[in-house]
C-alpha cells in the first residue's frame, strides 16, 4: 500500500516532530515512526469501512421504508433497493477480512460516532449523483462501481465533517488523509466482480525491506546530522542555514543521506523523489532552491567519486 515515497514522507514527518520537540531519543523516534506508519493502514480501513457503514445504513433505511405510510422520493425510483444490492459496496461491507482488521484493532470508530455516517448518508441520497443511479435504469457491475467512485470522490472524500473527525483523532492523518483518500480512489476504480477479499485489504508495505529502509534512511539522517549540515553549507553561499526553512534543511538532509548511503536506489530516483516531496510540502521556490543544490552536490560526488551506486534500485 505505501510507495517509497510515502515511506520518504513519514521519515520526514517523524525528523520534523524531533525537531520540534528538541527530543534526541533515536528509540523514541523509530517507535513513532512505526507507529505513524501503522495509523496510516488505520485511516485506510476507517475510510474503507465508512463505505460499508453507508451500505448498511442504507439497507436499515430500505427496512423501514416498507413500513413507512407517507410516500418518499425513493418510492419514485425503479428499485428502491438499487444502493444497498450496489455490488461494489457489498464487496466492501460483506469483506469477512476487513471485519477482522477493525476488530483486531479495535475500531469502532462509526459505531460510537455514527452520526457522521449520517450525514454523509444524508448527502449522498441528496446528490445528483444518487439520483442519476438509482433511475438510470442499469444493472450492472460497472454502473455500481462507477457511482461508488463519483461519490466517493465528489461528496465523501472532500467532506469536511470527515476531515474534522479524522484531524481531532489524530493529528498525522492531515498529512495522510490525501494519500489514502487517492490510493482508495485508485482501488475502487480498478475492482471487478471477481475482485476477492484481499484485493480490499492490501499489505501495509510491499515487503520486509521498506521498513527497513524506513529505519536506516531516519537513523542514518539523524545519526550523521551534522557531516549532512556542512555538506549544505558550502553549497549555500547566499544563505545562512539559520535561514534556510526548517522543513528544507530536513529535505535536503535526508536525500544527501540517501545519495551517499543507499547504494541501490539510482541517483536519479533521489533526486525526482525529493524534489516530488518538496513540491508538495514547500513553496515553489523552495523546490527550485532544494533542485539546485542536490544537483550541485550530485554532480560533487560524482566527480570525486563518493557517489557509488549499483543495481536498478527501488523507489
Amino acid at each position: 500500500m505505501l510507495t517509497r515515497r510515502h515511506i520518504r514522507v513519514k521519515v520526514m514527518q517523524c525528523i520534523y516532530a524531533l525537531v520540534q520537540s528538541k527530543d534526541d531519543s533515536l528509540q523514541k523516534q523509530e517507535k513513532f515512526l512505526r507507529v505513524s506508519i501503522e495509523n496510516m493502514y488505520v485511516l485506510y480501513l476507517l475510510v474503507l469501512s465508512l463505505l460499508a457503514e453507508l451500505q448498511r445504513l442504507a439497507a436499515k433505511h430500505a427496512s423501514h421504508a416498507t413500513k413507512k405510510y407517507l410516500a418518499t422520493e425513493e418510492d419514485g425510483y425503479p428499485d428502491r433497493e438499487k444502493f444497498v444490492k450496489n455490488r461494489l459496496l457489498l464487496q466492501i461491507s460483506e469483506n469477512e477480512l476487513l471485519k477482522g482488521e477493525l476488530s483486531k484493532r479495535k475500531l469502532d470508530n462509526w459505531y460510537l460516532n455514527d452520526e457522521y455516517v449520517k450525514i454523509l448518508y444524508k448527502e449522498v441520497v441528496a446528490s445528483d449523483i444518487y439520483k442519476a443511479y438509482m433511475t438510470n435504469g442499469k444493472n450492472d457491475y460497472e454502473d455500481d462501481r462507477e457511482v461508488v467512485l463519483q461519490l466517493f470522490k465528489e461528496i465523501i472524500a472532500p467532506n469536511d465533517k470527515i476531515y474534522e473527525y479524522f484531524e481531532d483523532d489524530k493529528l498525522t492523518w492531515v498529512d495522510d488523509f490525501p494519500i489514502v483518500n487517492t490510493y482508495l480512489a485508485k482501488r475502487l476504480r480498478k475492482a471487478t466482480e471477481t475482485s476477492g477479499e484481499r484485493y480490499f485489504i492490501p499489505a501495509l508495505l510491499k515487503d520486509q525491506q521498506d521498513m527497513v529502509f524506513a529505519n536506516d534512511l531516519l537513523t542514518k539522517t539523524l545519526l550523521h546530522d551534522a557531516k549532512w549540515e556542512k555538506e549544505i553549507e558550502g553549497k549555500t553561499p547566499n544563505w545562512d542555514n539559520d535561514r534556510i526553512a526548517e522543513i528544507d534543511l530536513i529535505i535536503l538532509k535526508m536525500a544527501i543521506c540517501e545519495l551517499l548511503n543507499f547504494p541501490s536506489i539510482p541517483e536519479k530516483v533521489t533526486l525526482n523523489e525529493y524534489l516530488e516531496i518538496a513540491k508538495e510540502y514547500s513553496t515553489p521556490k523552495s523546490s527550485i532552491f532544494i533542485n539546485g543544490v542536490l544537483d550541485k552536490l550530485a554532480k560533487e560526488y560524482k566527480s570525486d567519486g563518493r557517489l557509488q551506486k549499483i543495481g536498478r534500485g527501488l523507489q
